[in-house]
Formats: structure tokens, sequence, C-alpha cells
């Protein structure tokens, strides 16, 4: 950690996001409970919702949620006896359990979906420019954290095969997708794409680099 973190701007940005994050605990323990859900149960029923239509296994929840396997199985039980998911063996494991949304999970993750969005007033007292130097940090801090594995690996574009950085010319967006072939600029990263796909450690630390070299967009 640097002098500056320790002692001075650094606190400040931790002091602040941490409020940012009761917030966010606060209106989930308040919507949660209006839905009959835990903050767990509503991680789960949330993940399982991003990762549609694709089935999600235990062990993954367990593992995005930081949360122990019986832990995740106990929220996953009660989601499914209230009739918000559904559980099925995986199509390429007989041995582990698939997750699905059924039709009120899905209404219920529509509704939980949006439970960040008192935010999004706050965020939209910032400019264009400063929205995009926050969202530049954020996915910096997150990467950083992934790393040094403190929390689990997000599917960011900074890590995918298919983003490729500063290469074109136009400085409002000199990032490029591949996925979808088309450039893109710092206020559109993506913190979880569901078309992400991991890229090699090797083009991972090549795209970071050239990302974090060439500065500010």
């Amino acid at each position: 950690m640097t002098e500056g973190s320790e002692g001075g701007t650094g606190r400040h940005v931790v002091a602040g996001l941490a409020k940012i994050g009761m917030a966010l605990r606060s209106r989930a323990w308040r919507e949660g409970e209006r839905l009959g859900l835990t903050p767990t149960q509503a991680q789960a029923l949330g993940l399982v919702r991003a990762r549609a239509p694709r089935p999600v296994r235990l062990s993954q929840v367990a593992d995005d949620l930081q949360v122990t396997q019986a832990t995740a199985s106990d929220a996953v039980s009660a989601l499914v006896r209230k009739g918000l998911l559904s559980k099925d063996r995986a199509p390429d494991d007989a041995r582990a359990v698939a997750l699905r949304l059924t039709a009120a999970g899905e209404a219920a993750a529509d509704g939980i979906a949006e439970w960040p969005d008192f935010l999004l007033r706050s965020v939209d007292a910032l400019d264009e420019c400063e929205q995009a130097a926050f969202l530049r940090g954020l996915v910096k801090m997150i990467r950083d954290l992934q790393v040094r594995g403190d929390i689990p690996v997000a599917r960011m574009c900074v890590t995918c095969r298919f983003f490729r950085p500063h290469v074109h010319d136009d400085p409002r967006a000199p990032h490029h997708c591949g996925f979808v072939d088309a450039p893109l600029g710092d206020r559109d990263l993506r913190i979880d794409c569901p078309e992400q796909e991991q890229a090699s450690p090797g083009q991972q630390e090549a795209a970071w680099d050239r990302f974090v070299r060439n500065g500010a967009a």
C-alpha cells in the first residue's frame, strides 16, 4: 500500500465505499424481508438470473457468493421450497446439481435486480467524464482484489478474450469488443458481462498492461 493510500485520500475512499456498502446491505435486508428472503437467498437468486439461460451449479453459488458449500446449499434449498428455483442434474455431469429459475423465480429475481437502482440518482449527479473515471477506478480496484484472491473472479471486459484496449484513435471510445465487433469507451466497460469469456493469463496481462499504460480515455 502506498503512503497516500495509508493516510489520506485512500482512507477517505475506503470510508466512502463502506458507507455505500452499508446502504446496499440495508436496502437488501428491507427488500428481502418484504419477499421473505434472506440476503444470501436473494444474492443466490440474483446470481442464477445473471447466468440465465445457462444453468448454475451449487458450487458456483458458493464460490461467487464466497460462502461455504453448506450455506449455499441451505440458501438454494430454501429457494427450491419457495418455488423460485428448480434443481436438476447438470447435463455434463450427473453428479452435479444444475439450478434454474422458475417462472416465479424470474419475477422475484427481476425485482431483486432493481434494488440497487436507488443509487442511480446519485451516480447521475456525476457528469459523463466523472462517471467514466469512477467506473475505470472500480474496474482497477476489482481486478486488484481478484488478483489477491479477496473476491471471486468477475466477468469483466478487461479480463475477456474479446477485449482489445486502446486500438482506436477516438479518445471517447478507444477500446474494442471483439464479441460485438464495436468500439467502446471507459464508460462502457462492464463488470459483469454475460458474454464474457476469460482470456488466458498471458492475454490478460498484456491487455491489462496496455489498458493501464495508456491512461484514462
